[in-house]
């Protein structure tokens, strides 16, 4: 694993926008960097970012049946006692998972590490499925990357093959803050996904969902929401006052109610105690326990905490840094700190893919602190034998 420059193709920013990729530049700031990349080989890859993440995935798939039946777990993960059956009874009856993303630290060597799963509104799928692939393409056919570059990008074949294996029928409604426009790039290339499997889709504002006199979702158009994507946490949804519509609405819910539990940062301690040692585990702790102050180094991470809100790192028992954000008041765990790569000033994490229930591309974020941020940098990367 390296971080190497490369010539940026010209006219990229055109052709990005040209697709619905107008937030490559943030608040003033360069989001998707073109004259960077992350070069791995396919055994780093295969051994150390896919396969890893298939067990670590196999094991979060376990601990939600596992959870779904304790209500202490469910407590503990702070949701909402009036919504455990919805949680209950969305993983007791088989709903369909879109996707997900793991954010792990590599370096090159020894075993990659979980840091979090972001599991039911993961950002930057564009970026990983598309952009980054077309930018790869177009290096190739410049010349600056051999005929036999690859990346771990199977990202839009498997989102189509996901969406195929929802039934057809209703229209597919995609929900988000159509104001943002990260949210709304993300749910309009998905709804695209979802148009080439053969869905009827239609794009709504999160805000704009109604309730009719049956208790059922509806959009501006008084049309029944029989099937949704919402780019919309479950942890908010579940306080919302149309909370009280959720478990007799009828509504099939993408990502299903269950991912409140993947979701949530609460899972870190929990999958710790079930597998202490894992070699691709940290070990993690509920804020309160006594054995989260013994770590020497650690993170402290709410549980509902995003985009790094509120993240705060101490070593040698004083605190080196911290990041501000809205998820102060709430529960919180402490996870072991590990080293992620450093390169160029410039600390990186992993973005692994799953979609359905494998493994199946990378994206790399990269910033200038140890706490990846909203506006950290996106990178393309490379597998190079």
């Amino acid at each position: 694993m390296k971080r190497t420059a490369i010539p940026e193709r010209e006219g990229w920013r055109a052709k990005a926008e040209s697709v619905g990729f107008g937030f490559h530049e943030m608040y003033g700031e360069p989001y998707w960097l073109d004259d960077t990349m992350y070069v791995f080989t396919m055994d780093e890859i295969e051994r150390e970012v896919e396969g890893p993440s298939q067990e670590i995935h196999d094991l979060c798939m376990d601990l939600v049946a596992d959870v779904v039946e304790r209500e202490e777990d469910l407590e503990r993960l702070a949701i909402p006692p009036t919504l455990f059956d919805v949680v209950r009874d969305s993983f007791r009856s088989g709903q369909r998972h879109l996707y997900g993303r793991f954010d792990l630290a590599y370096r090159g060597e020894g075993p990659a590490k979980l840091l979090e799963y972001n599991a039911d509104t993961p950002t930057a799928v564009f970026e990983s499925a598309y952009f980054q692939h077309n930018w790869l393409q177009d290096q190739i056919e410049l010349g600056r990357l051999p005929e036999g570059a690859d990346q771990f990008n199977l990202l839009q074949e498997s989102l189509i093959e996901a969406f195929a294996a929802f039934p057809p029928g209703p229209i597919f409604h995609f929900a988000a803050v159509t104001a943002n426009d990260e949210d709304r790039g993300t749910a309009a290339y998905l709804m695209d996904c979802a148009v080439q499997a053969g869905h009827r889709t239609a794009l709504i504002d999160v805000a704009a969902i109604g309730v009719d006199a049956l208790g059922r979702f509806t959009d501006p158009m008084d049309r029944v929401i029989d099937r949704c994507f919402k780019l919309y946490p479950w942890e908010d949804m579940m306080r919302e006052p149309f909370a009280v519509h959720l478990a007799g609405s009828g509504t099939e819910w993408v990502e299903p109610a269950w991912k409140a539990i993947l979701s949530n940062k609460g899972i870190l301690p929990l999958l710790w105690a079930r597998h202490p040692g894992h070699p691709n585990l940290l070990p993690a702790f509920f804020a309160d326990d006594p054995r989260g102050g013994e770590l020497p180094d650690s993170v402290r991470k709410p549980l509902h905490s995003r985009e790094g809100e509120n993240v705060a790192i101490t070593e040698g028992g004083a605190e080196t840094e911290a990041s501000e954000g809205d998820y102060g008041e709430g529960p919180a765990v402490v996870q072991a700190l590990t080293p992620l790569f450093e390169a160029d000033g410039q600390f990186a994490v992993l973005g692994s893919w799953v979609v359905g229930d494998r493994a199946c591309g990378l994206g790399m974020r990269e910033d200038r602190s140890r706490i990846t941020r909203n506006l950290s940098r996106f990178v393309p990367h490379v597998i190079l034998d």
